[in-house]
């Protein structure tokens, strides 16, 4: 099953991981081993709650505007 990973960097170091389609998160050093945490929890998380819904999340991006 394919699956979609957002990484974002964390702000103590490191990665923070995000399985959008499940909700699951964690984290990594690096971003080998964020994925591979998410993998884990991610398995974890659809051996008790499997999945029902099907296709990929839109990722997408926007701007907001700074005030300094």
């Amino acid at each position: 099953m394919e699956l979609t990973a957002v990484l974002t960097t964390a702000e103590e170091g490191g990665f923070i991981a995000l399985n959008p389609e499940t909700g699951t998160t964690t984290q990594g050093e690096t971003i080998e081993e964020a994925v591979a945490n998410l993998r884990e929890a991610t398995t974890l998380y659809l051996s008790e709650f499997p999945l029902r819904k099907t296709g990929h999340p839109v990722v997408t991006t926007f701007t907001v505007p700074v005030h300094a």
